[in-house]
């Protein structure tokens, strides 16, 4: 008679023999466990590694009793052991044999007796079967670019970490066209790959993330200033320079070169600065003005008959008694033909002496300076004119009032140069009365324009 039963996995066939009165019981295990001989009980298989690339799509494989799931990499598991152990328990292969003796003074089996294995399994000493290790025997059949793992009762032959089976053949995978691995580039090399980072960065501990240096504590490569920047360095230099085209260096900048008018007189370039100076008789001021130097003043070398007249950009000794006979000195640099000398009467009255100076290259038309009668008489008309001095036609008197004149430049002048003009003041009456008076009007032009 035979009967047949399943439970969790584990298939009992039982037949009773009336003649020998004995129970044989087969064990079987169903679909995703494999007998394991030591433990003498079915023993779940893993097959998230013996089958390649269980899981598609990014999901990760999970072992599970007689099974197996794709679950997302984000999923936790819980596993119950007292489960597992107990589906483990009850899951069988591997014909076994238990024998009910209808005489219980029936002498035991044999231990001797050699039993029979499983294809994968092998009798150890202790009588058990134990798994054969093809691997580590050298009876697999694996490729020399597979690697041998051994399974119970079996072995798989997989491809190393970097490389899939194609086929029989197991190739290069590409890991730079998976999923972003490196944070700048990737680069694949044979079963692996390494990430590299732009100009600029650098790797981090992780080698994956490119983290920027900054240049300027590192290796200072600017010759001044070095500001860092995200991924670069930019160099500055100081007030006086100015980049080199190689972006690094520092050149002194000319600034006499770069503008005219950052002096008004001369431009000296130093390095990383510039100053201005200025010509004999002038000292700088503000830094790039020329102002004039009053000798009269600070070095003083006229005699004590003379009196020191400044102008631009030196001075002049003039005596203190400019007359000339028959004139006399009656005030400071006035002088007067006396009415009791015969010759006086074919003479101005009075010559005034005053001196005056412009710089050279003035604008014109340009008034520059007033005559006026200092007594004025009742009944009488004066009229002036430039008696001498004005042979280049440079200046013209302009009458102003009835008693006063302007003198206009009308042609400019180059110094250093010196004019003297003779301004005459013509006075006469109703009563045919006619005097005159001439101021002699010496011009120094300056040698520039400041």
């Amino acid at each position: 008679m035979l009967t047949a039963m399943v439970l969790a996995g584990l298939i009992l066939i039982t037949v009773h023999s009336q003649e020998t009165e004995e129970t044989i019981t087969y064990t079987q295990c169903t679909d995703g466990y494999e007998w394991d001989p030591v433990r003498q009980r079915c023993k779940d298989i893993d097959e998230c590694e013996i089958v390649p690339d269980a899981c598609k799509g990014g999901m990760k494989c999970v072992n599970h009793y007689g099974g197996y799931l794709c679950l997302p990499r984000t999923a936790q598991i819980i596993v119950n052991e007292r489960e597992e152990a107990a589906a483990e328990s009850t899951s069988g292969r591997n014909n076994v044999i238990r024998r009910t003796p209808a005489d219980p003074h029936r002498a035991p089996p044999n231990p001797t007796h050699q039993i029979q294995c499983a294809a994968g399994y092998e009798q150890s000493d202790h009588n058990v079967c134990q798994d054969i290790d093809e691997c580590a025997t050298g009876t697999h059949n694996c490729r020399a670019d597979q690697v041998c793992v051994n399974l119970r009762g079996s072995f798989s032959c997989q491809c190393p970490p970097g490389y899939q089976k194609r086929g029989d053949q197991c190739v290069d995978i590409d890991e730079c066209t998976l999923p972003p691995y490196c944070h700048h580039r990737c680069v694949n090399t044979p079963g692996s790959y390494y990430c590299q980072c732009n100009a600029g960065f650098q790797l981090a501990s992780n080698n994956h993330t490119c983290v920027d240096i900054n240049e300027c504590d590192a290796n200072n490569p600017c010759a001044q200033q070095c500001y860092n920047i995200l991924g670069s360095f930019i160099c500055q230099c100081n007030p006086g320079f100015e980049l080199s085209s190689d972006r690094i260096n520092c050149e002194d900048t000319d600034e006499c070169r770069t503008s005219s008018y950052m002096c008004q007189y001369q431009c000296v370039n130093e390095p990383g600065k510039f100053s201005c100076v200025c010509p004999e008789g002038y000292q700088v001021v503000g830094g790039r003005t020329c102002h004039d130097i009053n000798e009269c003043e600070t070095t003083n070398e006229c005699r004590e008959d003379e009196i020191c007249w400044n102008y631009h950009g030196g001075f002049r000794c003039y005596p203190r008694n400019p007359c000339q006979e028959p004139y006399v000195l009656t005030t400071e640099n006035r002088c007067v033909c006396p009415v009791s000398n015969t010759i006086c009467r074919e003479l101005p009255y009075s010559v005034v002496y005053k001196y005056m100076s412009i710089r050279s290259d003035r604008t014109v038309p340009s008034d520059i300076f007033q005559i006026q009668a200092t007594t004025i008489y009742p009944n009488t008309i004066n009229t002036f004119r430039i008696k001498s001095g004005n042979e280049n036609g440079e200046f013209y008197l302009r009458q102003t009032s009835a008693v006063s004149a302007m003198l206009v430049l009308v042609k400019s002048l180059s110094g250093p140069r010196e004019h003297i003009v003779d301004l005459e003041m013509l006075t006469v009456n109703s009563l045919n009365y006619r005097t005159s008076s001439v101021l002699r009007l010496t011009i120094i032009v300056g040698p520039y324009v400041f």
